[in-house]
């Protein structure tokens, strides 16, 4: 009798969990390695478009999701200066009609917290930083421990030590975005007109958009919470921290001649929680297997924020490789056929969301370029099917 195959995966965010999930349902035998003592993602606010959603309701899992996910009514583009609406699309119907899924807009840790659930305690090891992999399917750590499998996954971020081991070490790319990250109870959020006398609420997706840099707000933790983002061009990032303390001094510096509704709402946040943080990517790879290794997520496909797309894109690697996988007795065309899948796909949107960050600055602001193709792909199918735009945009901003 065939042995069931062991698959390792070198970090346990929500991509790497996710393949977890996915690869245990397909009886596979998985063991996830993260560096961090206890499973925590950096940041609040994940969007997770219908693309995202088609993952976990293949995986049984889109009735708890529901329950952590805030939904918004509408997404609503403002004018930096005079707040009045560039764009509104009805997002929470006009997703489901259009692409055959909701959007949902979550808490990270809530979500990391609803899949990790998913899968046996057992299979999680914490406090195992990577120091390096082979492509024979053995990984190194710093506690003097290794491993092997048949197959390893590297699905440790953007500055993944799996990818270094496979392709040397590189440098990752500051974009020119410097980012803020805060939460306010929807409570707070006291200040809601626009410059023509309209109103936003908190089930709203909200975008100010200007020269230097967008902030979108969107509800979540089942809409009891607005999640703040906000981008901006900024100078060449020097720290090394994902994200370090700041200061709603420093935000309103950024921000200055953006209309106060928006502002007004900055100073509701609690000073300390502002955060900050540089964003990175990688141009794309032209390949990610070596071997019996290959990468996922962020480690294979680092993109800006600006299509809210990061972690959608993780998700769907995630379950094209466990379907690949077990759709191949070879394990290493499984592989190759999880590569010629997903690197084409990853690739043009690396590339959009550079060009998209390009698009944000332009005066006066120029259309989003369309995200249609990315929400009409189903992952869950062999053979999904293309998506021409509908010139509908459904534009909910960037992903943090």
């Amino acid at each position: 009798m065939a042995r069931t195959r062991r698959i390792a995966l070198i970090g346990g965010g929500i991509g790497g969990i996710t393949a977890a999930i996915a690869l245990r349902q397909r009886g596979f035998e998985v063991s996830v390695h993260e560096q961090s003592p206890e499973l925590a993602e950096v940041g609040a606010g994940l969007q997770l478009g219908p693309n995202a959603v088609k993952v976990y309701r293949a995986l049984g899992m889109e009735d708890d999701l529901r329950k952590i996910g805030g939904q918004p009514v509408n997404a609503l583009t403002l004018n930096w200066t005079d707040n009045t609406p560039l764009a509104r699309g009805n997002m929470r119907d006009g997703m489901i009609a259009q692409f055959g899924a909701p959007y949902y807009n979550v808490h990270r840790a809530d979500m990391l917290h609803l899949i990790a659930r998913a899968i046996p305690e057992s299979c999680l090891h914490l406090g195992k930083r990577c120091l390096g992999v082979n492509a024979k399917g053995s990984a190194r750590f710093a506690d003097g421990s290794e491993i092997e499998a048949d197959i390893v996954i590297g699905s440790d971020g953007v500055r993944s030590m799996v990818r270094t081991s496979l392709f040397g070490a590189e440098a990752p790319r500051y974009t020119g975005m410097e980012c803020w990250r805060a939460t306010l109870p929807v409570e707070k959020v006291t200040q809601r007109g626009f410059g023509n006398g309209e109103t936003f609420t908190t089930d709203d997706a909200v975008n100010w958009l200007g020269p230097m840099g967008r902030v979108v707000c969107y509800p979540i933790s089942g809409g009891k919470i607005f999640n703040i983002f906000c981008g901006h061009v900024g100078a060449q990032w020097t720290d090394e921290s994902w994200t370090i303390p700041s200061s709603l001094d420093e935000v309103l510096a950024a921000y200055q001649g953006y209309h106060e509704t928006m502002l007004a709402m900055f100073h509701q946040v609690d000073p300390r929680q502002w955060f900050k943080w540089g964003v990175f990517d990688r141009d794309p790879l032209p390949r990610w297997n070596v071997g019996h290794v290959t990468l996922l997520g962020d480690a294979a496909h680092p993109m800006p924020p600006t299509l809210a797309q990061g972690a959608a894109m993780a998700i769907e690697d995630a379950y094209a490789l466990a379907r690949c996988l077990a759709e191949r007795d070879d394990m290493h065309e499984g592989l190759r056929q999880y590569e010629a899948e997903r690197l084409p796909h990853t690739t043009r949107a690396q590339l959009q969301a550079r060009e998209q960050f390009e698009l944000n600055q332009s005066v006066p602001p120029k259309p989003r370029a369309s995200r249609d193709w990315m929400f009409a792909h189903d992952v869950t199918r062999t053979a999904p099917p293309s998506a021409e735009s509908t010139g509908k945009h459904y534009d909910s901003g960037e992903e943090v």
